[in-house]
C-alpha cells in the first residue's frame, strides 16, 4: 500500500519550493548573466555549492541555524514563533538552498544565449529596462525557465539528507516520501517501499520527458 501521507506532503514540499525558487532563482539568474563585478565567482561558488557538498552536512549546518541557539531559531522565537527546525517551512527552507543551483544555472544560461542584440534593439525602441526583461528577456528565456522549475521539482521530490536532519521524520509533518522508502526499507517491509520508490520514479520520468519535449518543440519552431 502507497503511504499517500507522504506523497502528498513530497508533492506539497516540491511545489511551494519550486515556486520559491523561481521567484528567487529568476531575477538571481538575470543579474548574474548582466552584471559583471570582481565578486561575482563568490556568488557562483555560493550557489553551485549544494551541487558538491553532502546533503547531511548541508542540513546538518541548517539545523544548527535553525535550532534554538541559531540566529535563525533566535530571531523566530524573538518574533514570538518556534523554531523552524522540524517544521513545514524549515523543510521550504531547506529546500530552496539545497535546489538553488538546479534553478538558477538553467535560467542563467537561458538569459545568456538570447545575447545582447534583442535587448538592445528594444532599448533602440524605447523600451525601459523593466520593459525589457518582461517582455523580451523573460518570453525568450521561457525553455529554459521551464527547464529549471522541472529540475527544482524533481530535485526536491527526491531529496533525503536535507530533509531528514532538518524535517526528522515526524508523520503528517515532516514525513515526506523519501523518508517513508527509507524506513520501509530499514523494517524490511520491501513491497511499500517498491511501491512509493515507482511513484517517484514515474512522476520524475514523466515531469521531465514533458519538459524535454516542449524544449524539442520549441527549437523546431524557432529553427
Amino acid at each position: 500500500m502507497i503511504e499517500t501521507g507522504a506523497l502528498l506532503l513530497s508533492l506539497k514540499l516540491a511545489a511551494v519550493s519550486t515556486a520559491v525558487l523561481l521567484l528567487l532563482g529568476i531575477p538571481l539568474a538575470w543579474g548574474l548573466s548582466c552584471w559583471r563585478w570582481r565578486g561575482r565567482f563568490l556568488v557562483d561558488a555560493i550557489i553551485a555549492l549544494p551541487l558538491v557538498l553532502p546533503p547531511t552536512v548541508l542540513g546538518f549546518y541548517l539545523l544548527l541555524a535553525m535550532g534554538p541557539e541559531g540566529f535563525a531559531g533566535r530571531i523566530t522565537q524573538a518574533l514570538g514563533g518556534s523554531t523552524l527546525a522540524f517544521s513545514f517551512t524549515g523543510l521550504v527552507i531547506g529546500s530552496v538552498i539545497y535546489s538553488l543551483p538546479f534553478v538558477v544555472q538553467p535560467v542563467q544560461n537561458a538569459f545568456m544565449a538570447i545575447g545582447r542584440s534583442p535587448m538592445e534593439a528594444a532599448a533602440t525602441l524605447g523600451a525601459s529596462p523593466l520593459d525589457r526583461f518582461f517582455t523580451v528577456a523573460l518570453p525568450l528565456a521561457r525553455p529554459g525557465i521551464l527547464t529549471a522549475a522541472a529540475l527544482g521539482f524533481a530535485h526536491t521530490l527526491g531529496e533525503f539528507g536535507v530533509v531528514l536532519m532538518i524535517g526528522g521524520n515526524i508523520p503528517g509533518e515532516t514525513r515526506v516520501a523519501s523518508i517513508a522508502v527509507y524506513d520501509h526499507v530499514e523494517t524490511m517491509q520491501w513491497g511499500e517501499a517498491h511501491a512509493l520508490s515507482l511513484v517517484l520514479l514515474l512522476m520524475s520520468f514523466i515531469l521531465l520527458a514533458a519538459i524535454f519535449a516542449f524544449n524539442r518543440r520549441a527549437r523546431w519552431l524557432g529553427s
